[in-house]
């Protein structure tokens, strides 16, 4: 069950320019640079004040957030974004297919979950920009990478950077739910459905797995074991869990994230 008033804490994940700001079972992720700020997702919208709530307590600024990022348009990753963006005048950015879904506030026709009917609105976000597979978003020398990775949604993206610290630097990965989630009569493989829907999970599997990674984050903390490794963190017995000391790719935590 998802308590928007339980916090996953203003805590750091393990790398101070990236905090995790979320609700515990929903992550928004700000991405900290000396010319600006990144938010991925903005959870459900009773998140918002939350949200905000940490972003004061970090010491930055929600009017300081240049953009906000979708992984994938449903009400629990995309609820918050309309406010968010509003309140910090930023831009909002996902895949093609995302940004069209959050121009209409609902997942389309062909979402697996669609058929869950009105429950799954949100606020509609009119200036979603569609960003190509590929595509990067600047905040000032800050580069955001997206990756479509279609399959739980037809709009899935999983975004990735580089976060430097002194002349330390690592590969961020926050990836989008590689999952298959479903209303009642949605079919991913059955005679008669369209074609590309395994095809659409195997290419997603694919994109995430390659990807350069020493910290991985994922949509829903839960998934990528974010509160165990506070735990070990917090209780002294690793210097930082959230760095991987020799995956060097996301498919050596991909289990973690799906």
């Amino acid at each position: 069950m998802l308590d928007p008033e339980r916090d996953s804490g203003s805590r750091l994940n393990g790398f101070r320019s990236v905090p995790e700001l979320g609700t515990a079972g929903l992550s928004a992720v700000l991405v900290v640079s000396k010319d600006g700020l990144v938010l991925l997702d903005g959870a459900l919208p009773q998140s918002v004040l939350r949200i905000e709530a940490n972003i004061r307590a970090l010491g930055f600024r929600v009017e300081d957030i240049r953009w906000v990022l979708n992984s994938h348009a449903h009400f629990d990753h995309a609820g918050g974004i309309a406010a968010l963006a509003r309140d910090a005048g930023a831009r909002v950015g996902a895949s093609l297919e995302g940004a069209k879904a959050l121009r209409a506030g609902a997942p389309p026709r062909e979402d697996p979950q669609a058929g869950f009917g009105k429950t799954m609105r949100f606020a509609k976000v009119a200036r979603a920009e569609g960003l190509n597979d590929g595509a990067q978003v600047r905040a000032g020398e800050l580069v955001i990478t997206a990756h479509h990775t279609p399959g739980h949604t037809p709009g899935g993206t999983t975004w990735t950077w580089r976060s430097c610290e002194g002349e330390r630097c690592v590969d961020v990965v926050y990836a989008d739910r590689l999952n298959p989630v479903s209303a009642p009569g949605f079919h991913f493989s059955r005679r008669g459905t369209p074609p590309g829907r395994i095809e659409q999970f195997q290419k997603g599997i694919a994109t995430v797995s390659a990807l350069p990674c020493d910290v991985i984050l994922s949509v829903h903390p839960d998934f990528s074991e974010t509160f165990e490794k506070l735990a070990r963190r917090e209780s002294g017995l690793e210097a930082n869990p959230f760095i991987a000391a020799l995956v060097g790719r996301a498919s050596a935590t991909l289990e973690e994230a799906t």
